[in-house]
């Protein structure tokens, strides 16, 4: 019984050092998760900006060319 117990113990001992360890690579993808997203948002966030202003000036480019007075005086 005694033993039994000893290597019940020293199985427990083993999963938790296993478990720490397991947790910290969690950890760490977490992190590098979070910063990856917030790299992306940044991406995104100036991919539409620049997407936007873009938007605009075509649109100001097809308004100034159906509009004749503007072709006129350039």
């Amino acid at each position: 019984m005694e033993r039994l117990n000893s290597e019940l113990y020293l199985q427990n001992c083993y999963i938790m050092k296993e478990n720490e360890k397991l947790r910290k690579k969690a950890q760490k993808l977490n992190q590098e998760n979070q910063q990856l997203l917030s790299e992306l948002k940044q991406r995104l966030s100036k991919s539409n900006k620049g997407k936007q202003s873009n938007s605009s000036v075509s649109e100001q480019l097809s308004l100034s060319s159906s509009n004749p007075s503007n072709s006129m005086s350039n």
